[in-house]
């Protein structure tokens, strides 16, 4: 793996990756034997979401375990809007991910059992058994490094990093469209260079960053779900934004998440007066599914009119919690907190996008040669909400698929006879002098979200976000037409068009179900069941 600056001229790839997490090394790993591949990082190689993944994987890998179990804890908590045939076939594809990571030399966690090594597999909630394989509490960073690490080695792959990608660019002939590439803005020189592809795939994570409060890194902006819907493909379920139960309460804690781990291995959830409070919503307490602990914690805050819950393992030895959580122990020991000894103060937060970009069984969109696979997708296997430590074995499973799709059809036109799109033209626009306007529309537009569209909705609020957005997606695309371009404008630029989706699909969706709550219609409806949100583009404006 090369990490390449961008010269002046286009550059000519077999394969273009957008995003550098999970989905985006695995499959370039996959590819790499037999395809030139280029990956896109929006900052190094091995930050993005990937890394801050504490919990684990999910996989079928204990005798007293079956697959049935994990399909039917997988379309429990998708609240029947689950593809049947897409959760079957990533869980049983679990095992030989776990098996190809160890492979790479994944750190997993042992233990001794049946009087020899193996697996250490924690349960987390929805799930009926222990069934997550991880690396301490610090799973995503152990697989991101071994993919990092066995990129490196592979002479086919060239990395750019701090490189942002600004479109996609899609070839039409005689009425029909096929992606050759994309522009792709230099995060140092701010110069946009134009890399063509036969082949794209969005690895680009998820939207939750259009949220106030966020579990994930500042990266998480919706990007690829923003380029594809400018290209014409359909997206789903954009109404079903999960949001983490439990992320730290703290001023400068930002985005640190206390994984699900810690309520699986015995966490309680407590008020401020200690009243365990989870029981009162649910009969599995605090391991039920995502969205209802959410919603029992954000009802709890407002109807007491306090800050923040508290989540507590200081019932358990000192050496079991610094055992199995090592990493959450020392953060929070930096925040001024000691899980052995006191609780933490913990809020939700937007952590997963269980929507995005239509894609069919290999990760293939509505536009041909190009793929997503990962957060970015909407592959049917999430529904409503996403089980816990399902998202990872889904990235390295869809990854697999797309790459496996592409190197067994027919080669595709080489990069070098693909047609030559146009230069990225800014002759006639200039260096702003109101960022000002950038900062407050991205300030205003994330806490309108939270306000109007988080963990419980109603249509008056949804309405007025709707009027709101698309205010902003002028004055947006005002700047953009007008001003070169920026990572913060580029970011923006898609936020508002993400947003835009997640509101009219929370509008069409007549119901509440899964991460789904509207007052106005607070029943879930049977008719719906099986009925994805699909949303076609449409003009919001030209944003």
């Amino acid at each position: 793996m090369a990490t390449t600056q961008m010269g002046p001229a286009q550059e000519r790839f077999d394969v273009l990756i957008i995003g550098s997490g999970a989905t985006g090394l695995t499959a370039a790993l996959h590819l790499a034997p037999h395809r030139r591949v280029a990956i896109i990082s929006k900052g190094p190689v091995d930050e993005g979401s990937t890394r801050y993944a504490q919990g684990g994987i999910s996989a079928v890998l204990d005798k007293t375990d079956s697959f049935e179990s994990h399909v039917t804890d997988t379309l429990d908590a998708g609240a029947g809007l689950c593809d049947v045939d897409a959760v079957r076939r990533t869980v049983a594809a679990g095992p030989d991910a776990i098996k190809w990571l160890l492979g790479l030399g994944v750190p997993f966690t042992r233990e001794a059992r049946d009087g020899r090594s193996q697996l250490h597999l924690t349960r987390e909630g929805g799930h009926s058994a222990r069934r997550v394989a991880h690396a301490a509490d610090a799973t995503g960073l152990a697989i991101e490094e071994a993919l990092v690490r066995t990129a490196r080695v592979q002479p086919r792959i060239e990395v750019f990093e701090r490189h942002l990608a600004v479109d996609l660019i899609v070839h039409e002939v005689d009425g029909r469209s096929s992606v050759i590439g994309a522009y792709v803005q230099d995060g140092a020189t701010r110069e946009v260079q134009t890399i063509l592809a036969p082949i794209v795939i969005l690895a680009t994570g998820g939207a939750s960053r259009v949220y106030l409060y966020s579990s994930n890194p500042d990266g998480a902006t919706g990007d690829g779900i923003a380029m594809a819907w400018r290209a014409g493909c359909r997206v789903a379920n954009m109404e079903f934004m999960q949001f983490h139960p439990t992320c730290l309460f703290h001023p400068q804690a930002k985005s640190f998440l206390i994984s699900e781990a810690v309520r699986g291995e015995g966490g309680r959830l407590l008020l401020p007066d200690g009243h365990r409070f989870m029981q009162d919503f649910d009969s599995r307490g605090e391991l039920a599914p995502r969205d209802i602990v959410a919603r029992a914690i954000d009802g709890e805050m407002k109807r007491l009119g306090i800050d923040c819950v508290y989540l507590d393992i200081s019932h358990k030895s000192p050496e079991f919690v610094r055992e199995h959580f090592p990493t959450i122990h020392q953060r929070c020991l930096e925040y001024g907190f000691d899980m052995t000894t006191e609780p933490l103060p913990v809020v939700p937060a937007a952590h997963y996008t269980c929507g995005g970009v239509v894609v069919n069984s290999h990760g293939q969109t509505d536009i041909p040669g190009l793929y997503a696979a990962g957060e970015v997708s909407y592959t049917g296997l999430h529904g409503a909400n996403r089980m816990a430590s399902n998202s990872l074995l889904e990235c390295l499973v869809y990854a697999r698929a797309a790459a496996e799709n592409i190197l067994s059809a027919d080669k595709p036109l080489p990069p070098e006879k693909l047609p030559q799109p146009p230069n990225w033209d800014e002759s006639r626009v200039t260096d702003s002098d109101e960022e000002v306007v950038v900062s407050h529309n991205w300030d205003e537009l994330r806490r309108l979200m939270w306000d109007y569209v988080g963990i419980v909705r109603t249509r008056s609020r949804l309405l007025r976000a709707q009027r709101r957005i698309r205010v902003l997606a002028e004055e947006v695309h005002e700047h953009y037409a007008h001003y070169r371009i920026t990572p913060d404008l580029i970011e923006l630029r898609n936020l508002v068009v993400v947003a835009d989706i997640i509101v009219n699909s929370a509008l069409k969706r007549r119901e509440s179900r899964g991460l789904h709550f509207i007052r106005d219609f607070p029943e879930r409806n049977p008719d719906l069941d099986r009925h994805p949100t699909i949303l076609t583009p449409r003009p919001l404006s030209n944003a």
